[in-house]
């Protein structure tokens, strides 16, 4: 997966600001990013932080069989890693060019300048030495690679220790740290490398280029050296012609950021050395700031409450009283209260129906009762003098009276009209309830 490229507005707007000696990090032209080093919990492990790149150092041993034209002397192998975890453009498994170029100056620069006393690590001339393996990994990618992994790397070295060895005659005896304390190093120096950007055929400089300007410079010059001011290499790259002065200045520049380095170095090693000592938490989680997100518990706090009731009376008097107008709830049905101005519960007006409905049923059973006493009432005063005959059916009522007495026969034409109004009623409020039922 290729990076993606810059856009011509990124581009430009980057050339402007180094015209302007303005970075986008807000650091001036000699500055270095902050530097992190954190130890690991077994020797020879380390990681640096340059800014926002990340290198992740470890340094392991092991016996084998010296080189032929030099038999006395131990071996140093180096690898530099970039996965496609630090950046979508790297591939792993694959050696690009940029991998080979890294891998080889940071050969130049630890190996060839003898900065670690390889004859040390002979156990048996032209038998056994000690091969020391330095493993880089670049976990995030944000410019200025080389710089963080020589850093990484002669800070792992220094902070490893192999195991003790004893020879006697033919015998090679490798002590376990339980038996035998591990052996350190031997150390010269510590050659770290210094890189400068240049940009517009070597107008304008930067030291410690970042990703987006390493994206836009025409040149790289990369300067190891030590804080006794000896140069252990130099390489060059895009292209640009440098003059003496230039380069005359850019070293002057390494050195002073290459003891500002190795004094940081020198200081982590203490730390760590003190730490362990006294026995106490070291290793990349102990790095980590303790304020997590996800902390299930806290310390506790004490809280004094002895003048709680004091300070809620001043409190409450020095707060404004409360308002006298109050608004008063809306009782639109039952369960169901509204404040202020809103919507009607629609619910409400459904109970009110049903409500309404059997306040009517009540009344009409009641009328039916009043009728029901007042028929045998009737029956009995015509049962003397007329006979009166009511039909059940649904058809018209006919009712046989008399000529003779008209005051009765009214009455019993006006008990027969009520009686079927009601039973009208009576059937248009069961259809009524079978529809809403529905």
């Amino acid at each position: 997966m290729k990076e993606t490229p810059l856009s011509n507005c990124e581009r430009a707007f980057l050339l402007q600001a180094i015209t302007e000696k303005k970075r986008l990090d807000g650091r001036q032209t000699y500055d270095y990013r902050n530097i992190k080093i954190t130890f690991g919990t077994d020797y020879g492990c380390c990681i640096v932080e340059l800014g926002k790149t990340r290198v992740l150092g470890q340094v392991s041993c092991e016996l084998v069989a010296p080189k032929m034209n030099r038999p006395t002397e131990g071996i140093l192998f180096f690898n530099l890693e970039l996965s496609s975890m630090a950046s979508p453009g790297f591939e792993s498994g694959r050696s690009s060019e940029l991998v080979v170029k890294l891998n080889r100056l940071l050969e130049r620069c630890l190996r060839n300048s003898k900065c670690i006393d390889t004859e040390s690590l002979c156990i048996a001339a032209g038998e056994k030495v000690w091969q020391i393996r330095v493993d880089l990994h670049l976990l995030n990618h944000e410019g200025n690679i080389i710089d963080a992994a020589s850093i990484a790397a002669i800070a792992a070295l220094s902070h490893f220790r192999r195991p003790d060895v004893s020879v006697q005659g033919e015998e090679v005896t490798v002590y376990t740290p339980e038996e035998r304390d591990p052996v350190p190093l031997s150390i010269h120096h510590m050659p770290i490398c210094v890189s400068f950007a240049f940009f517009q055929q070597g107008t304008y400089l930067l030291v410690d280029p970042s990703e987006r300007e390493e994206r836009v410079m025409d040149g790289l010059l990369v300067i190891a050296m030590n804080k006794h001011r000896e140069i252990c290499t130099i390489q060059s790259s895009g292209g640009i012609m440098l003059l003496k002065d230039q380069v005359l200045r850019c070293s002057k520049v390494a050195a002073v950021k290459v003891a500002e380095i190795t004094e940081l170095i020198q200081k982590a090693l203490e730390n760590d050395k003190k730490v362990r000592k006294e026995g106490g938490k070291h290793g990349f989680a102990e790095s980590i700031p303790d304020q997590r997100i996800t902390v299930l518990k806290m310390e506790k706090a004490p809280v004094d409450t002895s003048d709680v009731e004091e300070k809620a009376e001043e409190i409450i008097a020095k707060s404004e009283p409360p308002s006298n107008i109050v608004s008063k709830p809306v009782i639109w049905a039952e369960g169901t209260a509204q404040i202020g101005e809103g919507l009607e519960n629609a619910w409400g007006e459904l109970e009110e129906s049903d409500d309404e409905e059997e306040e009517e049923e009540v009344d009409q059973q009641d009328e039916i009762a009043a009728v029901a006493e007042e028929e045998p009432s009737l029956k009995k005063k015509t049962s003397k003098d007329d006979v009166i005959m009511l039909s059940d059916s649904e058809e018209d009522e006919v009712v046989i009276l008399q000529p003779d007495k008209p005051s009765q026969t009214r009455k019993a034409a006006a008990v027969a009209e009520k009686e079927s109004a009601i039973q009208k009623k009576t059937s248009s409020t069961n259809k009524k309830k079978k529809k809403s039922n529905r």
